[in-house]
């Protein structure tokens, strides 16, 4: 029951309201009956389904999001240009799409920079789609370099209180205009091919540190060899990190599985579960769950 505050002047009476009054309460149902929902709320919800839809579709009409959210197209307008001037997606002409990779202008030339952000690029959408909705209010959570963990960055909820800990200088670009988030980088010498910030120092600077959650990039996941990627430098630095970590997530697209590249990292039986695309195949998968890990197909 909605309870209306009485004036200062009429204590030893009734309120009685006015002709016609409506209390403008927003309610949402519960199992216990009804409680008011703020509208600011119920606005970011809104926001969070459309952006959720959109990393795994590709792309979004207004009159699909209209019929699916159950809005006006003018009430889908709105919440699209105000995610756009979040920076969380693109508009188009009619709909949305997601954001295009940021035109880093060293790399405009390199085929294999470029090659290397359009392989499998829905099918990474979908699994940082999937990955995103791990993540819960006020979690600290961290990242190792690549092009899956980037687009997990993309897809990321609006939660209270959230950190994002990176050595990566892209990330904090991708970041710059969600100031729901905060965001740690760990610095150290730079290393050209991802973007990422390794050796001594930034294995010092997460010495100490916990993270409740860390998505894991991989050139390659094998039953055998576990995690592995090419890089030295990179591979100390996932060691550290990972280790920091409750939680353990590998993101990794088909192509990955079953591959293993130049240096180990991390065994394979520390982690906590596998995110691959729908492409993956059960013959792919089977030796993941054989040895008890939790696989999900985006």
């Amino acid at each position: 029951m909605l309870e209306v505050p009485r004036s200062d002047h009429s204590s030893t009476s009734s309120w009685l309201p006015p002709v016609g009054f409506q209390p403008s309460v927003r309610r949402m149902h519960c199992q216990n009956g009804y409680v008011p929902m703020p509208r600011q709320a119920k606005v970011e919800d809104r926001k969070q389904r459309i952006l959720l839809d959109l990393a795994r579709n590709g792309r979004l009409s207004a009159e699909r999001i209209s019929a699916e959210l159950g809005i006006s197209i003018a009430t889908v307008r709105r919440d699209l240009n105000e995610l756009e001037s979040e920076g969380r997606l693109r508009r188009t002409h009619g709909g949305a799409i997601p954001l295009e990779p940021l035109n880093y202008e060293a790399f405009k030339h390199d085929s294999s920079f470029q090659e290397q952000i359009g392989q499998h690029a829905d099918e990474k959408r979908q699994i940082a789609s999937v990955a995103a909705e791990l993540v819960r209010e006020s979690d600290t959570i961290a990242m190792t370099p690549g092009t899956t963990t980037t687009q997990i960055v993309r897809s990321l909820p609006l939660k209270a209180g959230l950190t994002v800990v990176t050595n990566t200088i892209n990330v904090p670009m991708e970041l710059s205009n969600r100031s729901d988030i905060s965001v740690l980088v760990i610095g150290g010498f730079l290393r050209g091919g991802w973007f990422s910030l390794v050796g001594p120092s930034a294995l010092q600077q997460i010495a100490h540190l916990i993270v409740n959650l860390v998505f894991i990039g991989v050139n390659g996941i094998d039953t055998k060899w576990g995690l592995t990627c090419f890089n030295p430098d990179e591979a100390a630095f996932n060691r550290a990190l990972i280790g920091r970590a409750q939680r353990r997530v590998v993101v990794a697209d088909r192509s990955k599985l079953g591959v293993t590249a130049t240096y180990e990292f991390w065994p394979i039986d520390q982690i906590d579960m596998l995110i691959t695309d729908g492409g993956a195949d059960d013959e792919q998968i089977a030796p993941f769950m054989a040895r008890g890990i939790e696989v999900r197909r985006a």
